[in-house]
Parts: structure tokens; sequence; C-alpha cells
């Protein structure tokens, strides 16, 4: 298990690796050879390397105790893999289809599919469809953000004083911040970024509309 913990990043690595050859290799077998049911072991793979990404953040922190930026990082793709990651996903099997259809001299499009298409160039719907899930996100953020708070302080009056008050962010540790551990911490503060992150991405399309 030593092996692990020294070559952790290396392990990530190959099992990022992986899921994007597991990913592509579902389209070429569902796609360009037809093997509908062949292709789903692919997807079932590549769940099983997101699993074995999370099971090797937890073993790296139970040996460390520590957020180091591994854990980090194992956290940032798995949160992409479960939110945003799905609809890339939706996305990149459409381009597959697209792709191979073309290679083959097949269809492989549906009108569903095309209108789609034409939709997602749509500025009018884009920028409706990034206010709607950024306040959902909002919304989300606002409820988790406070359960973690609430798990680490003793009042509301507490809490205020620490959204009031950010100093605790600049000095980076869980025990002057109003999270109950360092684990929440890290979480906490990589949700806080990524909220950030994608407020500003999804109302741009409305502030800055495309032509």
């Amino acid at each position: 298990m030593d092996f692990i913990l020294t070559y952790h990043w290396q392990v990530f690595i190959a099992i990022e690796i992986v899921s994007v050859i597991s990913l592509l290799l579902f389209g070429l077998f569902r796609y360009f050879f037809s093997k509908d049911k062949f292709s789903i072991i692919f997807i079932i793979s590549f769940i099983a390397l997101l699993l074995i990404e999370a099971l090797l953040g937890l073993y790296v922190y139970f040996h460390t105790g520590e957020i180091s930026t591994f854990l980090i990082v194992i956290m940032v793709f798995l949160a992409y893999a479960f939110t945003f990651g799905i609809a890339d996903f939706i996305r990149l099997d459409r381009w597959m289809r697209k792709t191979v259809g073309k290679l083959r001299g097949v269809e492989l499009l549906t009108e569903k599919d095309y209108r789609i298409m034409k939709r997602n160039k749509n500025p009018k719907y884009l920028a409706k469809k990034y206010r709607i899930t950024s306040l959902i996100h909002l919304g989300i953020f606002i409820i988790g953000q406070s359960i973690f708070w609430s798990m680490g302080t003793n009042s509301f009056d507490e809490m205020k004083g620490y959204l009031m008050d950010l100093s605790w962010v600049e000095v980076g540790d869980a025990q002057h911040s109003p999270y109950p551990n360092d684990m929440l911490y890290g979480i906490g503060v990589i949700w806080g970024i990524a909220f950030i992150v994608d407020f500003i991405y999804s109302w741009s399309y409305t502030l800055f509309p495309k032509k």
C-alpha cells in the first residue's frame, strides 16, 4: 500500500487516461461497430474508475490526515463528473454519432439531436438556460454551505460573524473557520471557488450575449 501513497499522482493520471479511453471505446463499439450491448461495458468501466478515484482519495486522506492538493484535485474531478460532466458527455456522445455517421455514410443523429444542436446556437436560449442553472446552483450552494457552517458553529450570530468578516479565508485552516473539520473546510472552499467561477461564466451569456 506504500506504493499507492508514493505514486498516487501517477495512479490518478493512469485512471484518468483509462477513463478517456473507455469513453472513446464506448463510442467506437456503439456507433462504428454497432455493438450496443458490448459498448455498455465501457460505460460501466468509466463509472467504476470514478469510484476507484474516490477510494484513492479517501485512502490517501486517511493515511496522511490532511487536505492536500492531490485530494482537492480528486474532489474537483469527481464534482465535475457528477455535475457538468453529465451534460458534456451527452454533447460528446452527439459529436461521436455525428463524426462516425459521416465516416460510415449513415445518419446516426435524430431530428431531436438537430433541434438541440440548433437551439444550443441560440444566444437567447443559452442566456436563459445558464441563468436558470446558476440560480439553482446558488440555492444548492446556500443550503449546502449553511449545513456545513451549522456543524462548525454554535449559533446563527456566530455564522453571521464569519460571513461579515472573511479574514478567516486568508488564514487557510478549519480551526479559524466556520467549518467543523479540514475535510469539510476543503470541500467548502473548493465549492465556493467553483461556484464563483460558474456564476460569472453563466451570467456572461446574459451580460455579454453572443451575436
